[in-house]
Protein backbone atom coordinates (compact mmCIF):
# COMPACT_ATOMS: atom_id res chain seq x y z
CA UNK A 1 0.00 0.00 0.00
CA UNK A 2 1.53 3.75 -0.76
CA UNK A 3 0.17 6.95 0.64
CA UNK A 4 -0.60 10.30 -1.17
CA UNK A 5 -1.48 13.76 0.64
CA UNK A 6 -2.93 16.68 -0.65
CA UNK A 7 -1.32 19.28 0.08
CA UNK A 8 -1.18 21.62 -2.97
CA UNK A 9 -4.25 24.44 -1.49
CA UNK A 10 -3.16 27.43 0.67
CA UNK A 11 -4.84 27.53 3.73
CA UNK A 12 -5.80 31.11 3.52
CA UNK A 13 -8.03 30.58 6.17
CA UNK A 14 -5.29 30.36 8.68
CA UNK A 15 -4.19 34.09 8.69
CA UNK A 16 -0.88 35.51 9.71
CA UNK A 17 0.19 31.62 11.19
CA UNK A 18 -0.38 29.92 7.72
CA UNK A 19 1.25 33.33 6.28
CA UNK A 20 3.49 32.40 3.07
CA UNK A 21 3.84 28.74 3.63
CA UNK A 22 1.89 26.26 2.38
CA UNK A 23 -1.20 24.98 5.19
CA UNK A 24 0.50 21.56 5.37
CA UNK A 25 3.68 23.23 7.24
CA UNK A 26 1.82 24.92 10.49
CA UNK A 27 2.81 23.85 13.03
CA UNK A 28 1.04 21.67 16.05
CA UNK A 29 2.52 20.14 19.00
CA UNK A 30 6.00 21.60 17.81
CA UNK A 31 5.61 20.11 14.59
CA UNK A 32 4.16 20.45 10.79
CA UNK A 33 1.03 18.81 10.10
CA UNK A 34 2.64 17.01 7.19
CA UNK A 35 5.57 15.54 9.08
CA UNK A 36 2.64 13.93 11.70
CA UNK A 37 1.11 12.37 8.44
CA UNK A 38 3.79 11.31 7.00
CA UNK A 39 4.32 9.15 10.40
CA UNK A 40 1.30 7.88 10.55
CA UNK A 41 0.99 6.87 6.92
CA UNK A 42 4.44 5.41 7.51
CA UNK A 43 2.90 3.37 10.99
CA UNK A 44 0.17 2.24 9.54
CA UNK A 45 2.17 0.44 6.96
CA UNK A 46 2.49 2.74 3.77
CA UNK A 47 5.44 1.81 2.01
CA UNK A 48 5.76 4.93 0.36
CA UNK A 49 4.77 8.12 0.40
CA UNK A 50 3.75 10.84 -2.07
CA UNK A 51 3.05 14.36 -1.82
CA UNK A 52 0.61 16.43 -4.73
CA UNK A 53 2.72 19.81 -4.30
CA UNK A 54 1.21 23.12 -5.74
CA UNK A 55 1.41 26.68 -3.38
CA UNK A 56 4.87 27.39 -2.42
CA UNK A 57 5.42 23.66 -3.76
CA UNK A 58 9.67 24.78 -2.92
CA UNK A 59 9.06 24.79 0.60
CA UNK A 60 7.44 21.19 1.08
CA UNK A 61 10.43 19.06 0.41
CA UNK A 62 10.74 15.92 2.63
CA UNK A 63 13.13 13.31 2.16
CA UNK A 64 12.47 9.51 0.61
CA UNK A 65 8.55 11.41 -0.61
CA UNK A 66 7.52 11.15 -4.17
CA UNK A 67 6.38 14.26 -5.25
CA UNK A 68 3.50 15.17 -7.39
CA UNK A 69 2.42 18.63 -8.89
CA UNK A 70 -0.81 20.57 -9.49
CA UNK A 71 0.09 23.48 -11.28
CA UNK A 72 -2.95 24.97 -11.16
CA UNK A 73 -3.58 24.82 -7.52
CA UNK A 74 -4.95 28.09 -7.75
CA UNK A 75 -7.95 27.34 -10.27
CA UNK A 76 -8.52 24.20 -9.37
CA UNK A 77 -9.59 21.86 -6.08
CA UNK A 78 -9.08 18.44 -4.43
CA UNK A 79 -10.26 16.39 -6.78
CA UNK A 80 -7.85 17.68 -9.32
CA UNK A 81 -4.90 17.80 -6.89
CA UNK A 82 -5.85 13.85 -6.24
CA UNK A 83 -5.63 13.24 -10.11
CA UNK A 84 -2.39 14.80 -10.26
CA UNK A 85 -1.41 11.12 -8.46
CA UNK A 86 -2.97 9.25 -11.17
CA UNK A 87 0.37 7.41 -12.13
CA UNK A 88 -0.23 5.61 -8.55
CA UNK A 89 -3.80 5.37 -8.03
CA UNK A 90 -3.45 3.10 -11.69
CA UNK A 91 -1.23 0.64 -10.33
CA UNK A 92 -1.96 -0.23 -6.84
CA UNK A 93 -3.98 0.55 -3.66
CA UNK A 94 -3.21 4.34 -2.32
CA UNK A 95 -4.60 6.07 1.24
CA UNK A 96 -5.25 9.13 0.48
CA UNK A 97 -4.93 11.96 2.98
CA UNK A 98 -5.47 15.55 2.81
CA UNK A 99 -2.91 18.24 4.64
CA UNK A 100 -4.91 19.47 7.01
CA UNK A 101 -5.49 16.91 9.37
CA UNK A 102 -3.78 14.56 11.95
CA UNK A 103 -4.62 10.96 12.59
CA UNK A 104 -3.27 8.05 14.23
CA UNK A 105 -1.49 5.17 12.62
CA UNK A 106 -3.86 2.21 13.27
CA UNK A 107 -6.57 4.02 11.37
CA UNK A 108 -4.66 4.36 8.49
CA UNK A 109 -3.82 0.28 9.18
CA UNK A 110 -7.83 -0.51 9.39
CA UNK A 111 -8.47 1.84 6.20
CA UNK A 112 -5.79 -0.36 4.38
CA UNK A 113 -7.53 -3.73 5.33
CA UNK A 114 -11.09 -2.76 5.05
CA UNK A 115 -12.79 -4.43 2.06
CA UNK A 116 -13.70 -2.08 -0.87
CA UNK A 117 -12.46 0.00 -3.66
CA UNK A 118 -13.17 3.21 -2.92
CA UNK A 119 -13.61 3.37 1.36
CA UNK A 120 -13.91 6.66 3.30
CA UNK A 121 -13.40 7.11 7.03
CA UNK A 122 -15.66 9.29 9.29
CA UNK A 123 -15.82 10.01 13.19
CA UNK A 124 -19.04 8.33 14.58
CA UNK A 125 -18.12 11.27 17.44
CA UNK A 126 -18.09 14.37 15.26
CA UNK A 127 -20.78 16.21 17.68
CA UNK A 128 -18.34 16.36 20.64
CA UNK A 129 -15.54 18.20 18.65
CA UNK A 130 -17.56 20.15 16.15
CA UNK A 131 -19.11 21.61 19.52
CA UNK A 132 -16.37 23.08 20.66
CA UNK A 133 -14.92 24.30 16.96
CA UNK A 134 -17.63 26.06 16.00
CA UNK A 135 -20.68 28.03 18.21
CA UNK A 136 -23.47 26.39 16.01
CA UNK A 137 -21.94 22.70 14.96
CA UNK A 138 -23.99 22.44 11.67
CA UNK A 139 -22.40 25.14 10.30
CA UNK A 140 -19.72 23.51 9.33
CA UNK A 141 -21.41 20.42 8.70
CA UNK A 142 -22.46 17.56 5.63
CA UNK A 143 -24.82 14.76 5.74
CA UNK A 144 -23.42 11.48 6.00
CA UNK A 145 -25.59 8.23 6.16
CA UNK A 146 -24.70 4.72 5.61
CA UNK A 147 -26.31 1.07 5.84
CA UNK A 148 -26.11 -1.67 8.06
CA UNK A 149 -23.41 -2.92 5.97
CA UNK A 150 -21.13 0.59 6.11
CA UNK A 151 -22.08 1.51 2.38
CA UNK A 152 -22.26 4.94 1.98
CA UNK A 153 -25.73 6.81 0.79
CA UNK A 154 -25.20 10.06 1.14
CA UNK A 155 -22.33 12.49 1.65
CA UNK A 156 -21.56 16.11 1.64
CA UNK A 157 -25.08 17.98 1.30
CA UNK A 158 -26.09 20.97 3.83
CA UNK A 159 -28.27 20.05 6.28
CA UNK A 160 -30.34 21.18 9.57
CA UNK A 161 -31.10 17.96 10.85
CA UNK A 162 -28.45 15.81 13.07
CA UNK A 163 -30.57 12.91 12.17
CA UNK A 164 -28.96 13.11 8.20
CA UNK A 165 -25.58 13.28 9.83
CA UNK A 166 -24.22 9.77 11.38
CA UNK A 167 -20.80 11.00 11.24
CA UNK A 168 -17.96 13.79 9.83
CA UNK A 169 -15.91 13.08 6.83
CA UNK A 170 -12.39 13.53 7.72
CA UNK A 171 -10.55 13.41 4.18
CA UNK A 172 -8.90 10.16 4.71
CA UNK A 173 -9.85 7.55 1.88
CA UNK A 174 -8.81 4.81 0.22
CA UNK A 175 -8.85 4.11 -3.20
CA UNK A 176 -7.98 0.81 -5.73
CA UNK A 177 -7.12 0.92 -9.46
CA UNK A 178 -10.06 -0.42 -10.59
CA UNK A 179 -12.43 2.12 -8.52
CA UNK A 180 -10.05 4.66 -9.92
CA UNK A 181 -10.38 4.03 -13.69
CA UNK A 182 -13.78 4.27 -13.21
CA UNK A 183 -13.34 7.58 -11.89
CA UNK A 184 -10.27 8.60 -14.53
CA UNK A 185 -13.88 7.76 -16.95
CA UNK A 186 -16.06 9.97 -14.90
CA UNK A 187 -13.52 12.91 -14.99
CA UNK A 188 -13.17 12.83 -18.70
CA UNK A 189 -16.77 13.10 -19.75
CA UNK A 190 -17.27 16.02 -17.47
CA UNK A 191 -17.08 19.43 -18.30
CA UNK A 192 -13.63 21.04 -17.85
CA UNK A 193 -14.77 23.87 -16.17
CA UNK A 194 -17.25 22.14 -13.21
CA UNK A 195 -14.13 19.33 -13.41
CA UNK A 196 -12.02 22.22 -11.87
CA UNK A 197 -14.82 23.24 -9.20
CA UNK A 198 -15.20 19.70 -7.66
CA UNK A 199 -14.41 19.72 -4.21
CA UNK A 200 -14.18 15.98 -2.81
CA UNK A 201 -17.34 15.39 -1.15
CA UNK A 202 -19.19 16.87 -3.85
CA UNK A 203 -17.57 14.24 -6.23
CA UNK A 204 -18.03 11.35 -3.95
CA UNK A 205 -21.87 12.20 -4.04
CA UNK A 206 -21.68 12.27 -8.03
CA UNK A 207 -19.79 8.82 -7.75
CA UNK A 208 -22.82 7.53 -5.60
CA UNK A 209 -25.44 9.16 -7.98
CA UNK A 210 -23.31 7.13 -10.63
CA UNK A 211 -23.30 3.58 -9.11
CA UNK A 212 -20.02 3.43 -7.45
CA UNK A 213 -19.96 1.45 -4.10
CA UNK A 214 -18.00 3.47 -1.66
CA UNK A 215 -17.71 1.95 1.49
CA UNK A 216 -17.00 3.34 5.01
CA UNK A 217 -14.84 2.86 8.20
CA UNK A 218 -15.94 4.27 11.05
CA UNK A 219 -13.55 5.95 14.27
CA UNK A 220 -14.37 7.75 17.29
CA UNK A 221 -12.19 11.14 17.98
CA UNK A 222 -8.43 11.07 18.26
CA UNK A 223 -8.12 13.20 14.72
CA UNK A 224 -8.51 16.75 14.04
CA UNK A 225 -9.11 18.72 10.84
CA UNK A 226 -6.88 22.55 10.78
CA UNK A 227 -9.21 25.16 9.56
CA UNK A 228 -7.77 28.20 11.33
CA UNK A 229 -5.60 29.28 13.99
CA UNK A 230 -8.50 28.63 16.67
CA UNK A 231 -8.40 25.26 16.00
CA UNK A 232 -5.09 24.84 16.43
CA UNK A 233 -5.16 26.09 20.05
CA UNK A 234 -7.98 24.01 20.87
CA UNK A 235 -5.98 21.27 19.43
CA UNK A 236 -2.71 22.21 21.59
CA UNK A 237 -5.05 23.01 24.57
CA UNK A 238 -6.14 19.25 24.34
CA UNK A 239 -3.28 17.76 23.41
CA UNK A 240 -1.78 19.38 26.63
CA UNK A 241 -4.71 17.94 29.22
CA UNK A 242 -4.62 14.35 27.92
CA UNK A 243 -7.82 14.15 25.75
CA UNK A 244 -5.95 14.15 22.43
CA UNK A 245 -2.74 12.26 21.88
CA UNK A 246 -0.79 13.57 19.17
CA UNK A 247 1.58 10.65 16.90
CA UNK A 248 4.18 11.84 15.39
Amino acid sequence: MRAVILAAGRGSRMGEVGEARPKCLVELGGKPLISRQIAALRGGGAEAVGVVRGYRAEMIEFPDLTYFENPRWAETNMVMSLAAAAPWLRTGPVVVSYADIFYPGELVRALARAPGDLVVAYDREWLALWSRRFADPLSDAETFRADESGRLLEIGKKTTRLAEIEGQYMGLLKFTPGVWARIETELAAMDPAMRDRLDMTGFLGRLLEAGVPISTLATCGQWGEVDNPSDLALYERMAASGELVLEG
